[in-house]
């Protein structure tokens, strides 16, 4: 059942509140073209963990996204919609927006949540195992989300785990929820990009700064990106180092049908992209490490008028709050809306979607 945009329940976008800035896209537009949820494909995720973007189609993503946006619109009341759960945010490293958002989304649902927001007050610091630590969360909570400098540590976790797992990031591998905001920000700007085929000369081109072979945010958010193949031209990747991708991300790019290229020169490039993904940090193994010296961003770029910025932030200096007033920035819509994501990811979870979600949303 196609939704017509007369039927929309359209509240006030929550982002347009007095006081934020940049680019923020309606998202209403994701359901005015669209038809309504598909439940077969959002309980795909029921009772799941979440540790990867590869679990993710382009169905899934584009029925979450559309999730989130009535959401967003407040198209129904969700206040008590996990009134009987409990989310424990494990943080075994320091996290601002992650963590709050998965907080913020558990509590307007009307959940609980319990915090580790140090190691140093956990039983890490007297030796304990990741796997001892799951089993006890079977006890203290419904869901878990957690952040971690070890790549192993979710895997370690998972082995005696009952409940399900969000990978809020581990270590330099992946951060899937953050890539679902990502592109949440994206399909409300070009919903387009998530329903049938967008003639050649208007597909995106995609730019991505950083190494998605060892840092995490730019690894999940080219995985989902390689599931829009018929609407991506070109992804270029802006590195400084020999071999940016790996051998994972390599042999996923080498079976999509997208153009993949490699460029140490952002400032000649950006006449022609209409997405910049930028990252600067990357957690190594042994600390942070900044790699934005030679990529950088401000109001006197030659950016295309129409040309969207993304950052999963904390930004250094590689991103100029000078363009934090135009329209080029759709980073604080993405921080924005991974609130509403991540409701949505819950929801779907715990398999609440069909108890809140009136029938006239649904297909």
């Amino acid at each position: 059942m196609t939704i017509p945009a007369s039927r929309v329940e359209h509240v006030a976008d929550p982002s347009r509140k007095a006081g934020l800035i940049g680019n923020c896209p309606d998202p209403a537009q994701l359901l005015g073209h669209s038809p309504g949820l598909r439940l077969d494909v959002l309980d795909r995720l029921r009772d799941a963990s979440v540790l990867s973007a590869a679990q993710f189609d382009k169905d899934l993503l584009c029925e979450l996204a559309k999730l989130a946006a009535l959401l967003q619109l407040k198209s129904f009341p969700v206040l008590d919609a996990l009134e009987d759960k409990i989310l424990a945010a494990a943080f075994f490293e320091p996290s601002t927006r992650t963590r709050l958002s998965f907080e913020s989304a558990m509590l307007h649902l009307g959940g609980k949540t319990i915090s580790v927001a140090d190691a140093k007050t956990t039983g890490v610091a007297k030796g304990e195992s990741m796997r001892d630590i799951g089993q006890m969360f079977n006890s203290y909570a419904d869901i878990v989300a957690v952040r971690h400098t070890e790549q192993s540590a979710v895997g370690e976790l998972c082995k005696y785990l009952r409940i399900p797992l969000l990978n809020g990031g581990n270590g330099s591998d992946e951060h899937p929820s953050q890539a679902l905001a990502d592109w949440y920000a994206l399909l409300k700007w070009r919903p387009e990009i998530a329903y049938g085929t967008i003639p050649e000369k208007f597909r995106l081109n995609i730019g991505i700064i950083g190494t998605p072979g060892n840092m995490r945010t730019v690894k999940s958010f080219l995985m989902l990106a390689l599931l829009f193949e018929k609407n991506i031209n070109h992804i270029t990747i802006f590195s400084e180092m020999a071999d940016p991708l790996g051998e994972e991300i390599r042999a996923m790019t080498n079976a999509s049908a997208i153009g993949i290229n490699f460029s140490q020169d952002l400032s000649q490039s950006l006449e022609y992209l209409d997405v910049v993904y930028m990252n600067a940090i990357a957690y190594l193994g042994d600390g942070y490490r900044f790699f934005g010296d030679a990529f950088s961003l401000d109001a006197s770029s030659p950016l295309k008028p129409d040309t969207v910025i993304l950052h999963p932030l904390a930004r250094g200096e590689e991103l100029s709050v000078d363009l934090d007033h135009t329209q080029h920035n759709l980073y604080f819509n993405q921080a924005d809306g991974a609130v509403w994501i991540r409701q949505a990811l819950l929801l779907c979870i715990f398999g609440r979607v069909a108890d809140v979600v009136p029938p006239e949303h649904l297909s």
